[in-house]
């Protein structure tokens, strides 16, 4: 490794290739020389390299101490003997002897080449890092190269990048060579050196899009308030505008739907609902179930949970496929959901009925339930609702004359024991 045009091939292939400054090279080769000198002949000795940038003549001196008692010659000299490099020594004064590092022959060479790659290494990852880090949360395009332990690896251009299979979208499939676009989620170290993480899964992608599509977003007049995602099925996103003329919803969707559109493509299909926010989550509600109407909202502010029915045809709809749907509008929303089919008024007014007529069995005695069913049904549905009734009323709601004498005797009697 002592040969200079070996040297200088090095230092010019890594300059050029790697754009590793020589003063670096010169630095780690220099370095590797050392170590390699400390395991052979010259072990224990302080090495100065030198190694020349435009010929790559490497030079080396043995660093000794003068001293008039010689404990350890690797780092001493005598200062009789130290007359011979310098004109007038003094204890403590330092002798630059040159030493030939030629013999260290095939060890040296090994070291160096180490130390090289590790050069190269060190020098890909800082670059890597500092080429990629101002580029995390925006979208990046490469080609899929391969697939590795379920993810697959792709080519950046500068440098490979991993999408994991957590961070992919369910069903999709890109086979090696295929253009792909997606959000450059951040960049984790490893001891391999920096792993770039892509996504596709992620709610900020759909959201990068969004803000890459409308030009409004751009601008800062449009902007997502709120968005939830379940990759692959459905995205919601709520929209506001800074400008009352500017239609926030609108913006999004684009003319014809084109803007969204173009998205859903990205997305392979993707559904998306823009709507527009509300601070009040209520009117967020309302807005988000489009066209299914919630009905008979409550509102648990301190359990943060909102309790509404929706009509039967509409339940499936707001639910969603196991539960996907509701799950994504709870998220948006920031709110637990309780959701219920309205109750329909017919059933539940015979709900109603059915319960007074068993109030008034209990509260008559010998009252058949088909006698306390008519009562129900013509609206006497207590004690108190017989005030003023007379045996033809009775006899009216089908009462024999008798039962109808019966029937306001024993109302008065359960008055009297009252």
């Amino acid at each position: 490794m002592s040969n200079s045009s070996e040297i200088l091939a090095i230092l010019e292939y890594m300059e050029k290739e790697k754009q590793i400054s020589r003063a670096d090279m010169i630095e780690s080769i220099s370095a590797a020389i050392r170590n390699a000198a400390a395991k052979g002949a010259q072990a224990g000795y302080n090495l100065k390299i030198d190694i020349n940038p435009r010929s790559g003549a490497l030079k080396s001196w043995a660093l000794l101490e003068v001293t008039d008692s010689v404990a350890d010659p690797a780092t001493q000299i005598h200062i009789d003997k130290a007359k011979l490099y310098l004109d007038n020594p003094k204890i403590g004064d330092i002798v630059e002897r040159e030493i030939d590092l030629s013999a260290l022959g095939r060890i040296a060479a090994k070291n160096v080449y180490q130390s090289i790659i590790q050069k190269v290494r060190q020098f890909e990852k800082d670059r890597i890092y500092d080429d990629f880090k101002d580029v995390v949360g925006d979208i990046v395009t490469g080609t899929v190269r391969r697939r590795e332990k379920g993810a697959l690896i792709v080519d950046l251009g500068k440098a490979e990048a991993v999408l994991p299979k957590r961070e992919a979208i369910p069903g999709e499939d890109y086979a090696p060579g295929e253009r792909i676009r997606c959000l450059l989620l951040n960049i984790d170290a490893s001891p391999r050196g920096p792993e770039i993480i892509l996504s596709r899964a992620s709610y900020k992608f759909v959201q990068r899009l969004f803000q890459l599509e409308v030009s409004e977003m751009a601008e800062g007049i449009v902007k997502i308030s709120a968005l939830a995602r379940e990759p692959g099925y459905r995205t919601k996103i709520a929209v506001s505008s800074t400008d009352p003329r500017v239609d926030p919803v609108g913006a999004c969707v684009g003319a014809g739907g084109s803007r969204v559109k173009s998205i859903v493509r990205e997305l392979n299909g993707e559904k998306i609902d823009v709507i527009k926010y509300f601070d009040d989550p209520k009117e967020l509600l309302v807005e988000c179930i489009k066209p299914a109407v919630a009905k008979n909202i409550r509102m648990d502010a301190a359990a943060k949970r909102i309790t509404f029915e929706v009509a039967e045809d509409d339940l499936s709809v707001v639910i969603g496929k196991k539960g996907s749907n509701a799950k994504l509008t709870s998220r948006l929303l920031g709110w637990k959901l309780d959701i219920a089919k309205e109750a329909v008024e017919g059933v539940d007014l015979e709900r109603r009925l059915q319960q007074a007529a068993g109030s008034l069995a209990q509260i008559l005695p010998n009252l058949s339930e088909h006698q306390a069913t008519v009562l129900a049904n013509s609206g006497i549905n207590s004690i108190d609702a017989f005030e003023g009734a007379e045996p033809e009323d009775l006899i009216e709601m089908g009462f024999s004359e008798d039962e109808a004498k019966d029937l306001l005797e024993k109302v008065a009697e359960v008055k009297r024991s009252k």
